[in-house]
């Protein structure tokens, strides 16, 4: 049995590999993800006056369009379990003038939320990273008041995700990469499968649930400039774990045959690539 805190590798990851790069990387990120930041607050519906908390916030781009849509009347809780991250949403949130969005350094499935605290509950690709899905959807629910509304976005399976896997297809072809996890297992894709969301949510005591695909683009890297889609996709996602294994000596073939791979869907637009998402409602009831 193991003495390891919940989440712990999830903990060490976000706060030393990948929250760092995506703070270096918050506005690519930011213009990457947009449209499904937008999915999620139009589901969502959010309305003036309203308590808002953000799971998984990051840097902040979700709060932030929380805050403006609840208004100075309403507040918003962004939580995250990477300090660097929540720094730099702190730091966005005082230079955009939104006194009502704080910030917290914890773990969703383990904080001690206020009941009934919020009327809402949001996040962008933040709930994918539980270790105990069905205990933290329980501790956000026990959070809402009764009513109170979920919606988040969440990945298809990775083969319907060029957008995602685009890069790692290419380095594969130079170096090796990390096998692909277990299907539900923590990660990006523990959501794929619809069924199980639903199921996850209704075993958390939420009722209402739907979930609903979309297909789409998005902009790889959030960027038009070739180069600068080419350093993002070998520092987010598994091409950069798959560097970190193989050694610096390795990165020239991969980092050229990652852009090849971009340059052949280039346009001067940049490149669009497939994403496929579930967006997904829930509620708690009126009554328990």
């Amino acid at each position: 049995m193991s003495d390891a805190p919940p989440n712990a590798e999830q903990v060490r990851n976000w706060n030393e590999v990948s929250g760092p790069t995506w703070v270096r990387m918050q506005a690519q990120l930011d213009a990457q993800l947009a449209q499904a930041g937008r999915l999620m607050l139009a589901a969502l519906g959010p309305r003036p006056g309203e308590r808002a908390l953000d799971v998984g916030c990051g840097c902040g781009a979700t709060s932030l369009a929380l805050a403006e849509a609840v208004g100075p009347t309403g507040r918003v809780v962004g939580v995250d379990i990477s300090r660097e991250m929540l720094a730099r949403a702190g730091e966005r949130a005082a230079a955009a003038g939104l006194p009502t969005v704080t910030f917290v350094e914890a773990d969703a499935q383990e904080h001690a939320f206020p009941p009934a605290s919020f009327d809402v509950v949001a996040s962008r690709f933040g709930v994918m990273f539980f270790d105990a899905p069905a205990k933290a959807f329980r501790a956000l629910g026990a959070a809402l008041v009764p009513g109170g509304r979920l919606a988040f976005v969440c990945w298809q399976a990775v083969e319907r995700n060029p957008i995602m896997s685009l890069a790692s297809r290419a380095a594969a072809a130079v170096i090796a990469m990390p096998p692909r996890p277990a299907a539900r297992a923590p990660g990006p894709f523990a959501f794929a499968e619809p069924d199980n969301v639903a199921e996850v949510l209704g075993d958390a005591g939420f009722v209402d649930v739907s979930v609903t695909p979309w297909e789409g683009t998005m902009l790889a890297g959030g960027t038009t400039d070739l180069d600068a889609a080419t350093e993002f996709a070998l520092r987010v996602g598994p091409v950069a774990g798959a560097l970190r294994q193989a050694g610096s000596d390795a990165e020239p073939a991969v980092r050229d045959a990652v852009k090849r791979a971009l340059a052949a869907r280039w346009t001067a637009d940049g490149a669009h690539l497939e994403a496929s998402l579930w967006i997904v409602t829930a509620r708690r009831p009126e009554t328990a």
